[in-house]
C-alpha cells in the first residue's frame, strides 16, 4: 500500500503544478482493506437495520390497533436481534489485531490499533459551481479543475498508505478545510453539502451540513493512522521500537489536538470521555514500547539493572492499569470492545507479575557482599517499597541472609499468582484466545517463574510465611503526548482565483462587477489607488468621467481589460493604467454590501444514537438524492515481549523470554475473522 503522486491537470498555479498524493487503492487486496471493506458493508447493514426499526417505531406510535402493534412489535424482535448481530461482528472487526502487526513479528505481545472512520463520497461539484456564480459572480464553469482536484483529495484520504506520506495526504486535506470552509460555507445560508462519518466502533453515522464534523474526522483517522504505524513497526529492533514510541506519542497528541479543539462532536468516538481513554491507550503502548526498548539487548543480571527493571515493568502496569479503569467505566464499556479491556487486564497482571520476578531475581540471586555500596543498595531498595511490613526494614532485608530470602520467596510467589491469573483472563476471551503467540508469551513467563521458585522451594519455611509488598513504579523514560509537526501542513489554495481569501470569503457580500472606463485625466487627477491585492479606490473627485460612469469610494479593482487584478498591488494596477490612450480603458470593479444578517443560519446535526430512535433525517438521506437545499430539520442532541524461554546466551546477562523464532507462531499464518464479542539471578537466562 504506497503512495504514487499523479498530475491532475495542466495548469500552473501559484507558479507549482498542479500535483497531489493520492492514497492507496481502495480494491487493494491487503488485510487492512479487507477490513476496512467489511467496516463499510456492517455499515450500510446496520443503517438498513435501524431504518427498519426507526420505521416501526413510529408505526407503532401511530396506530392504535392492537394486531398491528402486536406484528410490529414482533418485527421490532428481529430487527433488534439482527442489530445485536451486526454490532457484534463490528467489534469483531475492531478486535482484529493481527492485520495491524508487522507480518514478522512472534516475540513481543501484540498491540492494539485504531480502525478508521468511514465515510461517503461527497460531491462538491454542483454546490461549490452554484455558490461560485451566486456569490462571486463567476463561471463555475470554469473551476472544474479545481473541483476534481478537491473531490480528488478527500477521495484519496479514504483509502491513506499506513505510512508517513498517508499522514501527510490526510494533513494536506485537513489544511484545506479551513480554505473550503472560508470560500464556500456562509453564515447566512446552506450549500446543500451534507458529510457523513461513521462511528468507529458502533457504525452509527453523524451527518453535518458544517464542517466541523469533516475536521474533527480527518484528525481522527490522522490518530488511527499513527495507531497503525505504531504496530506495524519491528519491535525486535531498536530502530523499529523507537518509530512505534514516536508514533504512539503522535497519535496521542493529535488525539489531544481533536479533544481540545472539537468539544462538541456527536460521535460517542470523539466524545471527551472516549479520546481521552484512547489517549491513554496510547500512552500505554508507548510506554510499554519502551519498556521493550530498555530490554531489548538483554536484562544485565546485576542487583541494580533488576531493581531498575522492576520498576519500568511496574510502571507500564501501572499505566494499563489506568486504561482498564477507563475502559470499564459507562458508557465508555459499552461502546469499546470488550477484547481491549480485557487485553489491558492482561497486560496488566502481566507486567506487575515481572515487576515482582525482578525483585525476587535481585534479592535471591545476589548478596550484599563486601565490595558492595551498602548505602546505594538501600536507597535502591528503599525507593521500590512505598510501605514495609512492621518492623522490616531495607537494610534489614537486604544484610539479613534469612530475610532477603524471605521477601525473595515473597516476590517470586505474587509473580507465580499474576502470570497465573493474566493466564486465566485470556482464557475468558474469545477473541484473545485466536491469539496464540500471546497465549505462548504469558505461558513461557509463567513457566519461568515456577522455574525460580522451584529452585528455592522449603517446605519448613512454610512458617515464615510473608506477603511481598507492592512495588513501586518509576520509569527513567515517561511516554509523553506529541503533536507532530504534519497537522501543520502549508498547502496552496485550490479556489486562488478568486482572489485574497482575506477580501472575497463566504461571509463577504458583494455586488456583481461592474464595468467603469477610465481616461488618462482620471488616472491622475480623478482618484487614488491604495492596499496592497485588490487595490481599492479612495479620494475620488466625484466630478471626473469616472464618477460619471459608476466609479465610487471604496470600490475594489478585480480587472484592468482584460487581466485578472484581484492579486495586484498599486504599482501592478498603476503600470497597466499608465498606457491610457484617450479612448480609454474599462476596468472591472466591485463594491462590498453591507451583509449583517437578521439571524444566523442554523446548522443542521443528524445522528444516531443506538439506545434511541435513529434520526429519520439521516436515515432517509440518500447518496442518489440531494437533499433540498431548504429543508427544515430538527437539530439532534449530540451523544455523546515475552515467550518462549531462551537458551542461555551469556552468564552474565539476563534476556527477557521470547517466542520460538523458528516460525511456528508467525503472524503471518491465517487466522480466522473474530466473531461477534462474547470476552469478557544468579547464571540462569531471563
Amino acid at each position: 500500500m504506497t503512495d504514487t503522486i499523479l498530475t491532475n491537470g495542466t495548469g500552473d498555479r501559484g507558479g507549482r503544478d498542479s500535483y497531489f498524493k493520492k492514497g492507496c487503492s481502495p480494491n487493494a487486496q491487503t488485510g487492512r482493506s479487507k477490513l476496512q471493506n467489511k467496516r463499510a458493508t456492517l455499515n450500510q447493514q446496520i443503517i438498513k437495520q435501524m431504518r427498519m426499526r426507526a420505521g416501526a417505531e413510529n408505526l407503532l406510535k401511530a396506530t392504535n390497533n392492537n394486531k398491528v402493534k402486536e406484528m410490529v412489535l414482533l418485527e421490532l424482535s428481529y430487527v433488534n436481534s439482527d442489530l445485536q448481530l451486526l454490532m457484534g461482528q463490528l467489534e469483531g472487526l475492531n478486535s482484529s489485531m493481527e492485520v495491524y502487526q508487522n507480518t514478522e513479528e512472534t516475540a513481543n505481545i501484540p498491540l492494539i490499533a485504531l480502525g478508521l472512520k468511514e465515510t461517503k463520497e461527497i460531491d462538491f461539484s454542483s454546490p461549490f459551481k452554484d455558490f461560485i456564480l451566486e456569490h462571486y459572480s463567476e463561471d463555475g464553469r470554469s473551476f472544474e479543475e479545481e473541483l476534481a482536484d478537491l473531490m480528488d483529495l478527500r477521495q484519496s484520504c479514504r483509502t491513506p498508505s499506513r505510512s508517513e506520506a498517508g499522514v501527510e495526504l490526510l494533513a494536506s486535506y485537513y489544511s484545506h478545510l479551513p480554505l473550503i470552509e472560508s470560500r464556500f460555507f456562509s453564515p447566512t445560508r446552506q450549500n446543500g453539502i451534507f458529510f457523513t462519518w461513521y462511528d468507529s466502533f458502533t457504525g452509527v453515522p453523524v451527518c453535518q451540513q458544517n464542517l466541523l464534523l469533516e475536521k474533527a474526522s480527518i484528525l481522527f483517522n490522522m490518530a488511527a493512522l499513527y495507531s497503525q504505524i505504531g504496530t506495524r513497526s519491528d519491535r525486535q529492533t531498536r530502530v523499529g521500537l523507537e518509530q512505534a514510541i514516536a508514533a504512539f506519542q503522535k497519535a496521542a497528541g493529535v488525539l489531544n489536538l481533536l479533544k481540545e479543539t472539537f468539544t462538541h462532536i456527536p460521535s460517542y468516538d470523539m466524545s471527551p470521555a472516549m479520546v481521552s481513554m484512547l489517549i491513554r491507550l496510547m500512552l500505554a503502548q508507548a510506554q510499554q514500547c519502551l519498556f521493550e526498548k530498555m530490554a531489548l539487548p538483554g536484562v544485565s543480571n546485576q542487583f541494580y539493572a533488576l531493581i531498575r527493571m522492576a520498576q519500568e515493568a511496574a510502571k507500564v502496569s501501572e499505566v494499563f492499569d489506568q486504561v482498564h479503569q477507563f475502559m470499564i467505566q459507562t458508557p465508555i464499556k459499552d461502546n469499546v470492545p470488550l477484547f481491549w479491556s480485557t487485553m489491558s487486564l492482561v497486560k496488566t497482571n502481566h507486567y506487575r507479575s515481572m515487576a515482582h520476578y525482578f525483585v525476587a531475581a535481585a534479592l535471591l540471586d545476589h548478596e550484599l557482599g563486601p565490595r558492595d555500596d551498602e548505602d546505594q543498595q538501600e536507597k535502591m531498595l528503599s525507593q521500590v517499597y512505598d510501605q514495609l511490613p512492621e518492623g522490616r526494614t531495607p537494610i534489614d532485608i537486604l544484610k539479613n541472609k534469612d530475610e532477603r530470602k524471605r521477601f525473595g520467596k515473597a516476590h517470586i510467589r505474587r509473580a507465580v499468582s499474576g502470570h497465573e491469573e493474566a493466564l486465566r483472563i485470556y482464557s475468558l476471551c474469545e477473541h484473545l484466545t485466536k491469539l496464540e503467540a500471546l497465549k505462548d508469551i504469558l505461558k513461557a513467563s509463567h513457566q519461568r517463574s515456577l522455574e525460580k521458585y522451584s529452585d528455592f522451594e522449603n517446605e519448613e519455611e512454610f512458617t515464615d510465611y510473608v506477603d511481598a509488598p507492592d512495588i513501586t513504579s518509576k520509569t527513567e523514560h515517561r511516554a509523553e503526548m506529541e503533536v507532530p509537526a504534519a497537522t501543520k501542513v502549508k498547502v496552496i489554495d485550490f479556489f486562488q482565483r478568486l482572489g485574497p481569501l482575506a477580501i472575497f470569503s463566504a461571509k463577504q457580500k458583494w455586488t456583481p462587477p461592474r464595468s467603469v472606463r477610465i481616461y488618462p485625466e482620471d488616472r491622475d487627477e480623478g482618484f487614488t489607488l491604495k492596499g496592497e491585492s485588490p487595490v481599492q479606490v479612495v479620494s475620488l473627485d466625484p466630478h471626473c468621467q469616472a464618477a460619471g460612469d459608476g466609479l465610487k469610494e471604496g470600490d475594489y479593482i478585480v480587472a484592468v481589460g482584460k487581466t485578472d487584478s484581484k492579486w495586484m498591488g498599486v504599482s501592478e494596477v498603476m503600470q497597466l493604467l499608465k498606457d491610457v490612450d484617450e479612448e480609454g480603458t474599462e476596468i472591472q470593479v466591485v463594491s462590498l454590501m453591507d451583509s449583517n444578517p437578521s439571524m444566523p443560519a442554523k446548522s443542521a446535526t443528524f445522528c444516531g444514537n443506538l439506545p434511541k430512535t435513529y434520526s429519520m433525517i439521516c436515515l432517509a438521506y440518500n447518496d442518489e438524492e440531494k437533499p433540498l437545499k431548504n429543508r427544515k430539520v430538527t437539530k439532534k442532541s449530540s451523544f455523546l515481549s515475552w515467550g518462549m524461554k531462551n537458551k542461555m546466551k551469556s552468564a552474565s546477562m539476563l534476556n527477557l523470554p521470547t517466542m520460538d523464532h523458528s516460525g511456528a507462531m508467525s503472524w503471518n499464518k491465517p487466522i480466522p475473522t473474530f466473531p461477534s464479542s462474547s470476552c469478557y539471578n544468579s547464571d540462569s537466562s531471563h
